[in-house]
Formats: structure tokens, C-alpha cells, sequence
């Protein structure tokens, strides 16, 4: 499934009992609960001694993504542009690669 395709699935989760404003607060809200999640497993796995369960991290990460992705949907934003638009940032950021003198120097 490519991105454009799981953005439009992915909005038959959406809670049309709820106002816009009261989803869009709901996606914001979800993707800071579920990245408390990931960071959650991340914290145990490198200061408690804890194996990382990368199948519980990819889900985690799936929960981020759908709250991002729904969130997008709210506001109609396009995930791929998005996603894209961003690469390019990077890409005019740092062509080589990253390099800590061009993230302390960049404009």
C-alpha cells in the first residue's frame, strides 16, 4: 500500500461523532500519546535493562503514523507532498550528507 492509499483508508477511523476542531485536537493528542509510547520502549530497552520489542515498536510507530496521518486528512494536507517537500528540505540542507558544521551554520 503506498501512502496516498493508506491516507484515504484511513479515514474511515475517524470519529464522525465529533466536531473538525474536537478530531483535530484528538489526532494532536494521539500522536503525543503514542510517541510517549515509542519513547517509552525506547527508554526501557537502553536505560532499564529492557530487550527491544521492535514488533510492539512498529506498532507503536504505526499508532504515530495514523494519528499524523488522519491529522493531515483533517487539515487536507497531502501526506506524500508533505513527506516530499520534506526530503527536499534535507536534501538542499545538507546534499552531502549531514554534517554538524552545516546544521550549526545553516540558514
Amino acid at each position: 500500500m503506498n501512502l496516498r492509499e493508506y491516507q484515504e483508508k484511513s479515514k474511515r477511523t475517524l470519529n464522525n461523532n465529533l466536531t473538525k476542531y474536537e478530531q483535530i485536537d484528538n489526532m494532536v493528542y494521539g500522536i503525543f500519546g503514542e510517541s510517549g509510547e515509542v519513547v517509552d520502549l525506547l527508554k526501557k530497552s537502553r536505560f532499564q535493562g529492557h530487550v527491544l520489542d521492535k514488533d510492539k515498536l512498529k506498532e507503536e510507530i504505526g499508532d504515530v503514523m495514523f494519528y499524523i496521518t488522519n491529522l493531515c486528512n483533517l487539515l487536507g494536507l497531502d501526506l506524500e507532498e508533505i513527506i516530499e517537500g520534506n526530503y527536499n528540505k534535507l536534501l538542499r540542507r545538507y546534499p552531502e550528507g549531514f554534517s554538524s558544521e552545516r546544521s550549526i551554520n545553516r540558514e
